[in-house]
């Protein structure tokens, strides 16, 4: 028998090269399909990891969606969980909250109100970023409603109240027995004309 001449050779050899390279691809594309699957829980995570809520309107207790806060027959009594509010401002406002803490049952519904004044003689629009400690908790602390899932304009010297309802997970580890909920409450760039400037407001006098 004759041996396959070397254009043979080399059609083998190319037909052989090209199905390693098609498996290759596919194994590729596969592989980039998994990982543009998993961004989504690996965005949420680090989201979660920094306190950052910016997938809040997406979660199950944002506005206009269903609330996840169990029936009154899952309150557990027999728990009884501190719940600590804090709050930090970063610019010229006022910010706090009106009980410095509340002691509440897992599966209660209970309601903490925040006060605002904005002290600026402009209007200003800010957002506040929560962030719980111990880090656990973060996934037993359901947030019904809350001035934090969207941005919030406020006039100058306005002042709001805004209520956050809440309810702890029974599911909260046990040796948790207090937990802490922080607020920074920060301005938004570029959603409102910004603070004239001092040379400005000078300039302006002497005008």
């Amino acid at each position: 028998m004759a041996d396959p001449s070397p254009d043979s050779r080399r059609d083998a050899t190319l037909r052989a090269d090209n199905r390693a390279m098609g498996r290759k691809l596919v194994v590729v594309v596969a592989a980039m399909f998994a990982f543009g699957y998993a961004l989504v829980p690996v965005y949420r995570t680090i989201c979660n990891a920094l306190g950052i809520n910016v997938l809040s309107l997406a979660e199950p207790d944002a506005p206009g969606v269903s609330s996840a806060a169990p029936a009154n027959g899952q309150v557990d009594a027999s728990r009884t969980i501190t719940i600590e509010f804090d709050a930090n401002v970063r610019g010229p406002w006022d910010f706090k909250p009106e009980v410095a803490s509340m002691q509440v049952h897992p599966g209660q519904l209970a309601t903490v109100v925040y006060e605002f004044r904005n002290r600026q003689a402009r209007t200003m629009s800010a957002q506040a970023i929560p962030s719980y400690a111990p880090q656990q908790a973060m996934a037993h602390f359901n947030k019904v409603e809350c001035f934090c899932f969207q941005q919030q304009t406020l006039g100058p010297g306005e002042s709001r109240r805004w209520p956050v309802v809440f309810v702890v997970d029974g599911k909260l580890p046990k040796d948790v027995r207090t937990i802490t909920l922080s607020y920074t409450f920060f301005e938004v760039g570029g959603k409102t004309p910004a603070e004239p400037q001092a040379s400005a407001r000078a300039g302006e006098t002497r005008s």
